[in-house]
């Protein structure tokens, strides 16, 4: 099988079973999927949503958010992994988003970046998500899976993992796709012990062809 083959497959197999696939944060809009995206990192979907209800009522705007101390924010996030880095990026995130983007959050991976705490991964996060653009962010979980499967090949870096991922998906649902490997990763290919046996594309799959022959 060629690696076009199996993306065409790859393609085909989630489109039809998880047509739908959406982030597991819970948010309204672009500023709260931002922060939410920020309180993710190294830290799971479910004790994020645990925190931003609270938050989000304290801080409903980017200027409430800016106008909040460092200590005062980190009172509502302190449960999440980091979050005395969190509770700086976060305020730091808010006052060049008002000061420089008008409270209007940036549509560009590159202007996203300007902003404090937001890195490559989350702003192809938001870029995709939000603005519905062919950004791919890849976390541990796309990562792992892209290599295992062989989506990715011989990747070392996150960035060499996107830009495979960006070439050979079709554009249009590369936002989809970012979907698809997140959650495949987090219930079905897992770090330690990848549920092989619940998985319906074993049969593209590069680390399930390597199983059966060891077997």
């Amino acid at each position: 099988m060629t690696k076009k083959e199996r993306y065409i497959y790859i393609t085909d197999y989630f489109s039809k079973h998880n047509p739908n696939a959406a982030s597991e944060l819970h948010y309204e809009n672009a500023y709260q999927l931002l922060v939410a995206v920020i309180l993710s990192a190294q830290c799971t979907d479910k004790r994020v949503n645990m925190v931003t209800p609270a938050f989000f009522d304290h801080y409903p705007t980017p200027l409430d958010l800016r106008n909040a101390t460092v200590a005062e924010i980190y009172r509502f996030i302190r449960s999440v992994s980091y979050p005395n880095n969190k509770s700086k990026h976060l305020q730091g995130m808010a006052q060049v988003l008002v000061d420089d983007f008008q409270g209007i959050v940036p549509n560009t991976v590159e202007e996203l970046q300007q902003l404090p705490g937001v890195g490559r991964k989350t702003a192809n996060v938001i870029a995709a998500v939000i603005f519905n653009k062919p950004t791919m962010a890849v976390d541990t979980h796309v990562f792992r899976v892209s290599a295992r499967i062989g989506l990715a090949t011989n990747a070392k870096t996150p960035l060499e993992t996107e830009k495979q991922l960006v070439k050979y998906f079709p554009q249009e649902i590369i936002p989809l796709a970012h979907h698809w490997l997140i959650l495949h990763g987090r219930y079905v290919c897992t770090a330690r012990k990848p549920k092989c046996e619940e998985c319906g594309i074993t049969e593209v799959c590069k680390y399930y062809s390597l199983l059966k022959v060891e077997n």
